[in-house]
């Protein structure tokens, strides 16, 4: 059975919003992205959005318009591991998957999505794990939604947590995020990384802690010196696993980052301090989204 091809899956139209590796994307360029996408999906033409984009950074790129995409039709991200002058380069596939992805009626309002490899990935949870090979993203112990085989979509699971529509985050009036940064905690790792981000007019810091996302005593004396203008985020470099509650480390200005990875729990954060700096608002929103 022959697969149909680009055109006979959906009427394509593309467009450029810039046009530079992954890991130069900045915040304004991603609420260019946001603002631009709301627009298109406010015309009842079109079905769905296919986004390509670097692999380095799609997945905060996925989450970060997972929470501010205001829109229930399919938003779809994807792309490449091998170049197009590569053997078995694997853009074709993907971009052919991820456009039957946009186009079907069954992907309306799961969020946005990520297609690679024959799998449909959540935004939250997807995360690139190998740095060559072609099945280089995961969702981790949670696994994939669904599988696109050729045009033929199939789910098997929701993403459980809010997104999209049902979030209170907006980019329509934000010219840029507040800055914020990850501090990767390791064995000797100075904890006065957290007064050179105070320094700078950092709003915020995302620990990527050992274990249960704890750190050293060093780090623990520079997270109570930044109580009032640091809010802390605690994330685990792990992998998987959710950060629990810990008097030790659970000062005024400390929040746990669930199980997002620290890359995602600082967007989280960023979006989160566009809005407050309240402890208690900010830990309620790692529990939701």
């Amino acid at each position: 059975m022959r697969a149909a091809g680009l055109y006979e899956v959906a009427n394509i139209k593309g467009e450029q919003i810039c046009n530079i590796n992954s890991d130069d994307i900045t915040a304004e360029i991603w609420l260019k992205l946001a603002r631009r996408i709301n627009e298109l999906a406010g015309d009842p033409k079109i079905s769905g959005i296919v986004i390509t984009h670097g692999t380095d950074t799609m997945d905060e790129t996925a989450y970060f318009l997972n929470l501010v995409v205001k829109t229930k039709k399919p938003v779809v991200i994807t792309g490449s591991m091998r170049p197009s002058t590569a053997n078995s380069a694997d853009g074709p596939m993907n971009l052919h998957q991820a456009v039957a992805l946009a186009a079907s009626r069954e992907a309306r309002g799961k969020g946005v999505m990520v297609m690679f490899s024959d799998r449909i990935y959540g935004a939250r949870d997807v995360r690139k794990v190998n740095t060559f090979g072609v099945n280089a993203f995961s969702s981790g112990e949670y696994g994939c939604m669904g599988y696109v085989i050729d045009d033929n979509v199939t789910f098997y699971d929701l993403p459980s947590r809010q997104h999209t529509t049902d979030t209170e985050f907006s980019a329509s009036f934000l010219k840029t995020l507040p800055k914020v940064a990850v501090a990767y905690f390791n064995v000797d790792s100075p904890g006065s990384i957290l007064d050179y981000y105070a320094s700078q007019g950092y709003r915020g810091v995302v620990i990527a802690g050992a274990g249960n996302g704890e750190y050293s005593v060093d780090w623990k004396d520079a997270v109570k010196r930044h109580q009032d203008d640091l809010v802390v985020v605690r994330s685990s470099r792990v992998g998987t696993g959710l950060v629990t509650p810990s008097d030790e480390y659970d000062l005024s200005n400390v929040v746990r980052a669930d199980d997002l990875q620290p890359q995602k729990a600082a967007v989280l954060l960023r979006l989160a301090l566009s809005k407050t700096s309240d402890r208690g608002k900010i830990a309620r929103m790692y529990s939701v989204y």
